[in-house]
């Protein structure tokens, strides 16, 4: 790692009293980001209580909500790995394919697709009196809310798809439910009790870089985890067999997750290649602005994030929305605010560095960029981050985002940090391409959290609605991608300078 510090004002020891004034007083005592509930232990008699054991009624299923490939039930049953929907209402329910899928690896081939199809074995519909004559009392309960993500490990092991699509869908969908989260981050959602990954094996979750497990454990310390062999045990322990009847589990609440389904809705396969995009967009009139906030700070504040740097966002909770549903324009306002906001708040620039051989920027580009930063951050008393993240501990990473005004890099794993970004009039997130290629990746994440995105193709830049079609040509992963420093430095300044919106 190399870091270039800036000497620049102390704007938080001066302003704070002040800045902090124009919004909402944070309470006395601090509450918990996500309610806890009280451990229920069962009667000291033993655990074998037949209130929620083999004598448990059969209950009806209840759809809370549904995007495709996105799903909150209550009551949803699972036997012989097989997903039950108890209704006497059947035409009330979406498609089966527009929920779940088998499971199966993903490829881009016709083949494969139509192996992703859901059959019987995967989810069915069944009536009250269907599930009386499978399970009869031959019930056991789930109690609490699970997260189920019904995908195959080729996607979970990876941080971004598993932070910024899997589990930024799973909590906006399930986050809309409370549509009071504030500034703060505080909620009256219940913390998930168990993720599930019927089709992950236990190896697969992790990823390379073990943020996923951080993450994970960051946001709900005390969530359990099932996956493929864990869930093939449920599975095998509810099968009818010559000694014994058919058995179900019945789960609470379940928010069910799928890939394939959600490329069979209408944004995810033609206009951005999210599947958390069919959740976001579902739930935008009912969604808080703050949406986010309750799993950024769990991350900050386990990282040692100062509460002053955390409470970024707090400053600007009234006087900027920010590009609150990931199309709308700033408001004139709006546009007024960013003009000073620089005068308010430290500006932080970090240019993310990746090492390796795939997609790396031409040696003297870098260099080149390197010093037309410096001395932009030289004259105007701004902090410059130079990093490699893979030189820096896990927790500095996290401390270094919540901090960035402006995070710049090559298209690459190293910018899904822009998740712990501050919503601020000014955060922005400037991604360089190799000239004529592109990506939704960031891009799109960076507008649905509220942040500005700019693509740089060496000496142009180009931002939405006018970002170009999604290609990867010859040069995307390579290592000679070139980037006009002059260029990049001019653009930042512009865009904190109030210049560019």
């Amino acid at each position: 790692m190399s870091s270039v510090h800036q000497e620049k004002p102390n704007f938080w020891d001066k302003d704070d009293a002040d800045l902090l004034s124009r919004c909402p007083p944070a309470p006395e005592v601090q509450q918990p980001v996500v309610k806890q509930e009280p451990e229920k232990l069962p009667p000291r008699s033993g655990f074998a209580i037949s209130a929620r054991g083999e004598d448990d009624p059969i209950k009806t299923t209840k759809l809370l909500k549904h995007a495709p490939g996105w799903t909150i039930f209550d009551n949803v049953y699972m036997s012989g790995g097989t997903m039950f929907i108890v209704t006497d209402e059947p035409a009330e329910w979406p498609a089966i394919r527009m929920m779940t899928s088998t499971g199966l690896r993903a490829e881009n081939t016709p083949e494969n697709i139509a192996t992703r199809e859901p059959t019987d074995k995967d989810m069915r519909i069944i009536s009250t009196r269907e599930a009386e004559q499978l399970f009869g009392k031959r019930v056991w309960a789930v109690e609490g809310l699970s997260f189920l993500i019904n995908d195959p490990g080729q996607f979970v092991s990876h941080y971004y798809h598993f932070v910024a699509e899997s589990w930024m869908g799973l909590w906006r969908f399930y986050s809309s439910l409370d549509s009071k989260i504030n500034a703060y981050g505080e909620t009256t959602l219940e913390s998930p009790a168990r993720i599930i990954y019927p089709h992950c094996r236990e190896e697969e979750w992790r990823d390379y870089s073990t943020f996923n497990q951080y993450f994970m454990h960051a946001v709900f310390p005390s969530i359990s985890l099932e996956t493929q062999l864990d869930w093939e045990g449920r599975s095998k322990m509810t099968e009818a067999s010559a000694s014994r009847s058919r058995r179900a589990f019945r789960f609470d609440r379940v928010v069910f997750s799928d890939r394939s389904a959600a490329f069979r809705g209408e944004l995810c396969p033609s206009r951005n290649q999210r599947i958390v995009s069919e959740a976001w967009h579902a739930t935008r009139k009912e969604s808080s602005k703050f949406w986010w906030e309750p799993v950024r700070r769990s991350v900050l504040r386990f990282a040692g994030v100062e509460q002053k740097t955390i409470d970024q966002n707090v400053i600007w909770a009234k006087e900027w929305n920010g590009n609150s549903n990931g199309d709308d324009f700033p408001t004139a306002k709006q546009i007024e605010v960013a003009k000073t906001a620089s005068r308010r708040m430290p500006i932080v620039i970090t240019y993310v560095v990746r090492s390796g051989n795939r997609r790396a920027m031409i040696k003297e580009d870098h260099e080149a960029l390197v010093a037309a930063l410096t001395e932009l951050c030289k004259t105007k008393r701004w902090e410059l981050q130079v990093v490699q993240a893979e030189k820096l501990t896990k927790d500095e990473q996290i401390q270094l985002a919540a901090k960035t005004t402006v995070m710049l890099g090559i298209h690459g794993n190293g910018l899904t940090h822009l998740v712990w970004m501050p919503l601020t009039p000014l955060s922005t997130v400037i991604e360089i391409f190799i000239p004529g290629g592109f990506a939704k990746d960031y891009e799109w994440t960076s507008r649905a959290l509220g942040m500005r995105h700019y693509g740089i193709w060496n000496d142009t830049y180009f931002t939405h609605p006018k970002d170009p079609a999604v290609i990867h040509p010859e040069g995307f992963q390579g290592n000679q991608i070139p980037a006009h420093g002059p260029t990049i430095a001019k653009l930042i300044e512009d865009r904190i300078e109030g210049r560019l919106p």
